[in-house]
């Protein structure tokens, strides 16, 4: 599959319309209707800009334009669109250092002018990188001084991560929130891994009276039970082999604070015990002391597992779980809420960009909309790595493209091209694709068809009247 570029619109809606370029999947269009809007944009670069110019007048405003161009794409990046009436024009154009002038009908493009694009993108981009190889100059080197020097996507930089939502789905639970904070009593947050729960957690401190003392946090999964122990309750001196002084636990440390202990299912069972009495005694000793001392922190826990399920297989106690499901919390998966998806990608942006040294990076359309299309397993910490990787692959000030997403995100556009012909109805191209996947998932698993069923979530008699309808060999 031909390299994804991205490519910047200059022109009239219909004209791209027409053009059949915005059902082509190898090329990440965006459009803007006339030179003014361009100097609008963020400074990102593209790989090519695509100008209409139907009349003389149009000739002479790409040709005032160019210059200012230059700081989203190459000179020699920059194509005409012409039509044919004004073929007399080219050569000025071409003169100027436009790459290409590309001679159209003005009302129909036509089929090939996609390909045509494609081709001419395709040498541009060869002949700039031979260019680059033997040292020549060009017209970039100033674009890219200026790109370096933009800032205005300085954004966030702090260390504390925020909650960033626009979906229905958080801002409930932003409500929900709002509510604890204003109670002393324990809170519970439940969601799947990554989805963000120590991020909400800090949140409801913040937003409590508590704001100013410390947010203590551990994670119970880390340490060893007897450990885990010492950690949370702290020991005297000589309490044990190695305790040569003694030492505050962080019930202690967090005062008046909170104290937030994640996977709280992974403690086990003699430990447990021992947080409920802190629960409803409001009290600790500490390890080899004799005498118990009073607890002023609010207790938030977290678990990704469900703790009703945890109760009945005898790995929590039940006691314990009603003491701390007073106030539960659900942050829901990232696939619940994808109205999140791009708000929080461009946060961790703003966010990384400085700590990269890539300021300035935008996503593309066609990035988000890959975005918001992936399932995201993993949820919000799985969509920051992914940031944190485009960041690496991207240049200061330029276009996220496509190209620069992982495989896994990127390998729907694969059977989107062999599917997109526009003679095609939706289901004959919906077959295709499938057909397609079929064929994939068969050659994957060196054609047992068993195995291959089951990877696609299929009977082996679903399968065989799919390959059967879709005539497959």
């Amino acid at each position: 599959m031909r390299t994804i570029r991205s490519l910047l619109w200059v022109g009239s809606g219909s004209g791209l319309r027409q053009s059949g370029m915005t059902e082509a999947p190898e090329l990440d269009i965006t459009w803007v209707p006339n030179l003014e809007e361009v100097l609008l944009l963020p400074r990102v670069r593209f790989d090519g800009i695509l100008l209409e110019a139907r009349d003389p007048d149009g000739v002479e405003k790409t040709l005032e334009a160019l210059e200012p161009l230059e700081r989203f794409a190459a000179r020699g990046a920059i194509l005409v669109s012409l039509a044919k009436a004004f073929a007399s024009h080219a050569d000025s154009l071409v003169a100027a250092g436009v790459g290409a002038v590309l001679l159209v009908d003005p009302d129909t493009p036509g089929t090939g002018f996609v390909t045509e694009i494609n081709e001419t993108l395709d040498a541009i981009h060869d002949r700039l990188r031979a260019a680059d190889q033997k040292g020549c100059p060009n017209n970039t080197s100033r674009t890219r001084e200026s790109q370096n020097a933009a800032t205005e996507e300085s954004g966030p930089q702090g260390d504390a991560p925020h909650v960033v939502s626009t979906s229905r789905a958080m801002q409930e639970v932003s409500a929900l929130v709002d509510l604890a904070a204003s109670s002393p009593s324990t809170v519970l947050v439940t969601g799947e891994t990554g989805v963000g729960k120590e991020v909400i957690a800090r949140e409801l401190h913040d937003r409590a009276a508590r704001g100013g003392e410390p947010f203590v946090a551990i994670n119970c999964a880390a340490f060893p039970e007897s450990l885990l122990e010492s950690e949370l309750f702290g020991h005297t001196k000589g309490a044990f082999t190695g305790a040569d002084r003694s030492k505050r636990g962080l019930f202690e440390a967090a005062g008046r604070g909170t104290l937030f202990l994640d996977e709280i299912a992974e403690m086990d069972l003699p430990l447990q015990a021992k947080l409920l009495r802190v629960l409803q005694e409001r009290e600790i000793r500490p390890i080899g002391a004799t005498e118990s001392q009073p607890i002023h922190c609010r207790i938030i826990a977290a678990t990704n597992r469900l703790l009703a399920e945890e109760v009945s297989s005898g790995h929590f106690r039940e006691d314990l779980f009603y003491r701390l499901n007073v106030f539960p919390i659900r942050i829901p998966p990232l696939r619940e809420r994808r109205r999140d998806v791009i708000p929080l990608a461009r946060y961790f942006l703003a966010r990384h960009g400085p700590r990269e040294g890539k300021i300035g990076c935008h996503l593309s359309l066609a990035t988000c909309h890959l975005l918001e299309g992936f399932s995201w397993p993993g949820n919000v910490r799985e969509l920051e790595n992914e940031i944190l990787r485009m960041l690496m692959l991207t240049p200061s000030g330029q276009l996220i493209t496509p190209r620069n997403l992982s495989p896994k995100l990127r390998e729907i556009l694969e059977p989107v091209a062999h599917g997109a012909r526009p003679d095609e109805s939706l289901r004959e191209a919906l077959e295709r694709v499938e057909a397609w996947m079929i064929r994939r998932a068969l050659a994957n698993n060196d054609g047992r068809k068993t195995r291959t069923a089951q990877k696609l979530g299929l009977t082996r008699e679903g399968l065989y009247k799919k390959i059967k309808r879709l005539n497959i060999e």
